[in-house]
């Protein structure tokens, strides 16, 4: 260990990427000099992300096909294990200002071996980009008559010009827009409730399609399946909630609330929305038969029409989709953007900044969309959940249980180059066990029985087997090394991270000291983004 204070003059590093502004902190923790928004407007930010509209599409999709009740149990079903999943994954990523990319590395599945999940939430958010798209070019061609194929080209480039600015940009349109869209989707709505209140009675009657008349656990598990494919949606928040301020005494209350309304609590509203949805397209199916009860621009549509002229309504549901869609997708957009950037830098040690990505994930969403993915939904999300859940489930079990009740691995994350071993046994291990059996029943391997209960199998195969092998391996791999050359330590003892700055010897760029390192090969301080990129 090494009181270093060597301080390199300032120069610009021309084969590396250092304008933060436009990197937003990509593959590194979210200095303290950079956090200057305040708990709430954080917050604000991280909900405004969760305007997408693929919630009433699948609220509709698994009550017409399951009925309402069973559409309604699988609903809070999976909120609940969403609910309690994201806590710790919020809470470290607030308390230590990283990425979920990050906690991973250190959560259980080592430095290389998190690439693995990288790619699983990129997928993620260009899965998720294609189906809110597709619904911006579905409300578009209703409103404005713009054919589909040119919808999506709409909906994919005009997110660019948000995302390319990360943060700062994404902080204030998430705040102006929000009220705007909450008015829109929830007024028609309550005036259809209103209007008709024996809706409700009809509604919590109806059988759906295949005529479920009692509660069946296979529909409510196979429904879960497919709203647990949002359990992936904390990555995003997260994205958002590393930007938090410190935690002190005299922000306790407004930061704790922040992080569970903004982490976490997103679901709550996921779930309303769900079940709204799947009103909705009760109503439409009652009402107007023949018409696409899960586009969520015909169910707006038709609610407005219950209120107001018709070329009004139909130019309120258009504004509703398209403040929705670009709500959602600049964060589909940025946090594909940092996942697709953390697995190649890693690999390739090389860093092309984070915009390239932007692109890759939107051309990759293109794709998606203009092969009609949205007719699939149902299909594509069940499939999907099952890597969301056993991913997520093993990294919260590895906070909650192998670091915080056996201490098997430190409690402050590592997610730094040689601090770590490559590969995890406990995370890896757990994770594809849990993700192969739950895939196997999906497809009807394991028995016709276990085929609905896909999500239930990734659920309690990644709870258990996670400590099972934190125990085996008795936390041997965690961290390779504990001391990284330099006196002062990363954290105050309360946990807050050390705000004190060290310059690197490799970028000449200045970085606080969670994000540094002693590099023996320079005789110098380097961060961590340079180790990385070392050959």
């Amino acid at each position: 260990m090494q009181d270093v204070t060597l301080n390199p003059p300032k120069e610009k590093h021309p084969d590396k990427a250092t304008n933060e502004t436009l990197e937003d902190y990509t593959l590194r923790y979210t200095p303290h000099s950079f956090r200057r928004w305040s708990p709430r407007v954080v917050a604000i930010t991280a909900l405004g992300g969760i305007a997408y509209l693929a919630d009433f599409s699948i609220g509709a999709t698994i009550g017409m096909a399951y009925g309402t009740s069973n559409a309604i149990y699988a609903i809070l079903f999976a909120a609940i294990i969403i609910f309690i999943t994201g806590i710790p994954l919020a809470y470290y990523a607030a308390r230590y200002n990283i990425d979920l990319d990050l906690i991973t590395r250190g959560a259980g599945f080592g430095y290389f071996g998190s690439v693995i999940t990288s790619i699983i939430f990129a997928s993620f958010t260009f899965i998720f980009f294609a189906l809110e798209g597709s619904i911006m070019a579905q409300g578009l061609l209703l409103g404005l008559g713009i054919p589909l194929w040119a919808g999506y080209l709409i909906s994919t480039i005009i997110v660019i010009p948000l995302v390319v600015y990360g943060m700062k940009a994404l902080s204030t349109l998430q705040v102006w827009t929000t009220p705007i869209w909450l008015i829109l989707m929830i007024s028609p709505v309550a005036y259809l409730i209103f209007k008709e209140p024996n809706l409700i009675s009809s509604f919590t009657h109806y059988s759906g399609e295949n005529g479920y008349a009692t509660l069946d656990m296979a529909a409510i598990m196979l429904g879960a399946g497919v709203c647990l494919s949002l359990i992936m949606q904390i990555g995003e928040q997260i994205d958002y909630l590393r930007f938090m301020p410190a935690k002190t005494k005299e922000n306790n209350r407004s930061w704790w609330i922040a992080v569970i309304s903004a982490g976490p609590g997103w679901v709550v509203l996921g779930a309303i929305k769900q079940v709204i949805g799947a009103f909705l397209g009760f109503y439409l199916i009652t009402k107007i038969p023949g018409i696409n009860s899960t586009e969520p621009v015909q169910q707006f549509n038709t609610a407005f029409h219950e209120m107001l002229p018709g070329w009004l309504a139909l130019s309120l549901a258009v504004i509703l989709v398209v403040i929705s869609q670009i709500k959602i997708n600049v964060t589909n957009a940025y946090s594909g953007s940092l996942a697709w950037t953390s697995a190649y830098t890693r690999v390739t040690k090389k860093y092309p900044g984070r915009i390239v990505f932007v692109i890759l994930n939107l051309v990759v969403a293109l794709v998606l969309m203009e092969g009609n993915m949205f007719a699939m939904l149902g299909k594509i999300l069940g499939f999907y959940s099952n890597f969301a859940i056993a991913w997520v489930v093993v990294v919260a079990t590895d906070i909650t249980v192998n670091k915080y009740l056996l201490k098997l691995s430190p409690k402050h994350p590592e997610y730094r180059r040689d601090m770590l071993y490559d590969f995890n046994p406990v995370g890896l291990v757990a994770f594809g066990a849990a993700a192969g059996l739950s895939i196997a029943a999906f497809f009807g391997f394991l028995g016709d029985f276990l085929s609905s209960y896909s999500p239930l199998i990734a659920l309690i195969v990644g709870f258990i087997l996670t400590p099972i092998m934190g125990i085996l391996t008795k936390g041997k791999y965690y961290i390779k090394k504990s001391d990284d050359g330099i006196a002062e330590p990363r954290f105050h003892d309360e946990g807050t991270p050390v705000a004190t700055v060290y310059a690197c010897v490799s970028c000449h760029q200045d970085y606080e000291r969670p994000d540094v390192m002693f590099s023996s090969q320079h005789n110098n301080i380097i961060c961590s983004l340079c180790k990385t990129l070392e050959k």
